[in-house]
């Protein structure tokens, strides 16, 4: 059990690059990894770690080692899985960060916990950028894709960005014809919350119309909250396909520049690649998959 709880603790820390983040996820002090890791070290006779008062990297030998210590974790969380009748229904709790685009995973969240009673969701709505193994996810829902090596993913489906604006706005300020008329607009932008930055609009000539400086009345970081200031008539905005599609249904909104328009996104769920796939993240993931873009 003494090498179990090495190896446990040596896959957290070389996962999280901290014995701070892997006795947080662990439940233990940061003192007790680094005691378990070195009894782990000496009874193998070699380092696993370069240690430095900030941050540790795995040696070669650690490298080649991490991997097999995660097969055998894998291993045995599979055959506890397999061994244990309460494990046989998706149940307990699931902590799950998704994007801020609330119409879009609302009505199917609801409908998972409908499916899923005894699954505890918690979940945070955030657009920042996570890191899912070091605040202890168990997966992420995210557009875009991961260069993260340590994340498994699957993809949800694919959107579109599309220009809108009110019908009252047109009628007041015009319909612009061509990209360079956006200069003559009013524009609703987004911006992303980790970086501070706006969002590129789908227009191949949009590095050149930002740099010049669009006319701006709002910058925020909140899709509902955009797609109210379009409905009401304040400027020309860009949002995903899934939230303007009921207000276009409408009349409401109006598309703008659609010939112009070059986009393609994605959703992805991700999770941490070293996990065996529990019951409750396996339904989610495959409802998920199955339910957010059902024509995908």
């Amino acid at each position: 059990m003494d090498n179990l709880a090495g190896f446990t603790a040596f896959v957290q820390a070389a996962e999280t690059r901290s014995f701070v983040a892997a006795g947080r996820v662990l439940g233990i002090s940061a003192s007790a990894v680094g005691k378990s890791i070195a009894r782990l070290e000496q009874r193998l006779d070699v380092r696993l770690f370069h240690r430095s008062t900030r941050s540790i990297a795995l040696t070669s030998e650690g490298t080649v080692f991490l991997e097999r210590c995660r097969r055998i974790l894998g291993e045995i969380e599979a055959a506890e899985l397999e061994l244990s009748n309460s494990k046989s229904a998706p149940q307990g709790r699931l902590r799950v960060s998704l994007p801020q685009v609330g119409s879009l995973l609302n009505p199917v969240l609801a409908a998972f916990a409908r499916v899923y009673p005894l699954v505890e969701l918690d979940l945070d709505f955030s657009d920042r950028r996570v890191d899912v193994i070091e605040e202890g996810y168990d997966a992420v829902v995210r557009a875009g894709e991961s260069a993260d090596s340590r994340l498994m993913s699957r993809q949800l489906g694919q959107f579109q960005l599309q220009l809108v604006a009110a019908p009252a706005y047109l009628a007041q300020h015009g319909t612009p014809e061509l990209p360079a008329d956006l200069a003559q607009h009013t524009c609703l932008l987004y911006k992303f919350p980790s970086s501070g930055k706006v969002e590129a609009w789908p227009l191949a000539e949009w590095p050149a119309l930002h740099a010049a400086g669009l006319p701006a009345l709002l910058n925020c970081n909140n899709v509902e909250t955009l797609l109210h200031f379009a409905e009401s008539g304040l400027g020309i905005a860009a949002l995903p396909d899934f939230a303007v599609r009921a207000a276009l249904a409408s009349g409401r909104l109006q598309p703008v520049l659609d010939a112009h328009r070059r986009h393609d996104g994605t959703f992805r769920i991700l999770w941490p690649s070293s996990r065996h796939l529990t019951p409750k993240l396996r339904a989610f993931i495959d409802f998920l998959a199955t339910h957010v873009f059902p024509e995908s």
